[in-house]
């Protein structure tokens, strides 16, 4: 497993824009947008690579990981009847 791997990678969709768009969140200010939701995905993947490589040549500590169970069941809205 790599670095990069440890971030959550959040693909959706978006009304406003009509279009998916990439994000992580504890990583990366910006993202990615595009029409094919595992195109986003790869392009994605791909740019948070870069981000963990710019850290470590920049010599700058990552920030701590969040693709862990406990931040999943955070972000989920989940009702029962």
């Amino acid at each position: 497993m790599s670095s990069a791997d440890r971030y959550a990678k959040i693909v959706y969709w978006s009304e406003e824009d009509q279009c998916f768009i990439g994000c992580c969140p504890k990583l990366v200010l910006g993202g990615c947008h595009g029409d094919d939701p595992k195109a986003v995905f790869a392009e994605l993947c791909e740019i948070v690579s870069e981000a963990v490589e710019l850290y470590a040549k920049d010599g700058r500590t990552l920030p701590p990981p969040d693709s862990n169970y406990d931040w999943a069941i955070q972000k989920q809205s989940v009702t029962t009847t």
